[in-house]
């Protein structure tokens, strides 16, 4: 009892102390932001402390603090929602009741949690594909993919290019009287993450390159090489998403080797052979001058880290490293960037590269945004911000589906 009233005592002194930092002027519903900023801080410092101590992983504290939002497969009046496998990866289904004039959309959701954490049946991300359902009179698929560090990359991605290629079956889709020209891909965060790249392996597919309509990225993150863009420097310590949780995170679905999170704070991670590859990262050439400011870029230094890790110069983990002649397939595209986000250059960043070859690009960037606020739209704190992008990609999708 001692230990746990320490430990209580201890998180209340923390959350005290990052309740009042320093926040930007224009966020919405500043207290609530400061109140889930406090709380991400907390967590990284016990989960930290754990680790150092030996009771659990660092991060442990975070995936098991997921599970307590995840909800069971309840069907309503509307929307008949299934439990059940896909290519032996367990999926979510949303199927309307009501029996279509025509054939149904359909979205495949990929949801967040750098790679280590979350499930698309977390409440926020259930009630978001339930309207989804409702609203369009579509077919939602939630993918459950493998998590890190158990299963490292490229587990997730393989299982979401299973999920999605099983789906986009000629008999799958009649057994849910899909069309197959009305399919979009989504996916928020790093969910967004792997959603660009089974769009980009799709789309590039001659079997499954016309099933793809479109893809929706919400505040996605694109690329891990340069560790010291403007968003990233602006935005280390939040709100929300802080730069040295992020980095050991998904540090983590590379390796489990912390000389690679230390380098990769310094932005000394990347091999001498990605040096060709930062032409296609290089924000003094693809920022808009607004979020340039007074930044000055500097090459990131390669070959400082010893061991070699081949996923950090694959494309499949970064889909920002592509070549303009795979993004010039890719379908129409719907992109939101929030500006006190750490991850908002990355989307900005592809956003000029894929306009650049000619891909139509519809882009919702929120002044006031933080990062994940789709993920704040249940339980005790809720932003009203996450109603607001979510409101704002269905409205998206009624129009462009």
């Amino acid at each position: 009892m001692g230990y746990k009233s320490l430990c209580f005592g201890f998180s209340c002194i923390l959350f005290a102390y990052f309740l009042y930092s320093p926040i930007p002027e224009n966020i919405e519903e500043p207290w609530k932001v400061r109140y889930l900023d406090a709380t991400v801080k907390v967590v990284s410092y016990m989960a930290t402390l754990f680790e150092n101590i030996g009771l659990m992983k660092y991060e442990k504290l975070f995936s098991t603090s997921s599970v307590f939002y995840i909800t069971q497969a309840v069907s309503d009046e509307n929307v008949t929602v299934i439990d059940t496998y896909f290519s032996n990866i367990p999926v979510r289904l949303y199927v309307p009741k009501r029996k279509p004039e025509r054939k149904r959309p359909a979205v495949i959701y990929i949801h967040g949690g750098m790679f280590l954490f979350g499930s698309c049946k977390i409440k926020a991300y259930d009630n978001m594909n339930r309207l989804t359902s409702n609203k369009l009179g579509a077919v939602v698929l939630g993918i459950n993919y493998r998590l890190a560090p158990k299963y490292p990359f490229p587990a997730a991605l393989d299982d979401c290019v299973s999920v999605t290629k099983f789906f986009l079956q000629d008999k799958v889709l009649a057994k849910y009287r899909v069309d197959p020209t009305r399919i979009c891909i989504m996916g928020d965060s790093s969910g967004g993450t792997l959603a660009a790249t089974v769009t980009q392996l799709l789309r590039n597919d001659p079997e499954f390159r016309n099933r793809i309509k479109a893809q929706a990225l919400i505040y996605p993150g694109l690329q891990m090489i340069d560790t010291f863009l403007p968003s990233h420097r602006e935005y280390a310590h939040g709100p929300i998403l802080i730069r040295e949780v992020m980095l050991k995170l998904l540090s983590l679905y590379v390796a489990n080797d912390s000389s690679l999170i230390q380098a990769s704070l310094r932005n000394e991670h990347m091999p001498e052979e990605s040096r060709h590859l930062f032409k296609f990262v290089n924000w003094s050439d693809f920022l808009p001058e607004k979020y340039k400011k007074n930044h000055v870029y500097t090459a990131p230094v390669l070959g400082k880290l010893n061991a070699s890790y081949p996923a950090l110069v694959d494309s499949r983990l970064f889909p920002l490293l592509v070549n303009d002649s795979q993004l010039q397939n890719l379908p129409l595209t719907y992109i939101v960037t929030c500006e006190h986000d750490l991850l908002r250059d990355d989307g900005l960043i592809y956003i000029t590269r894929l306009r650049n070859v000619g891909v139509q690009v519809i882009h919702d960037h929120i002044e006031e945004g933080v990062h994940g606020a789709i993920s704040f739209t249940t339980g005790s704190v809720v932003l009203q911000l996450g109603f607001k992008i979510r409101s704002r990609y269905i409205r998206w999708l009624e129009e462009n589906l």
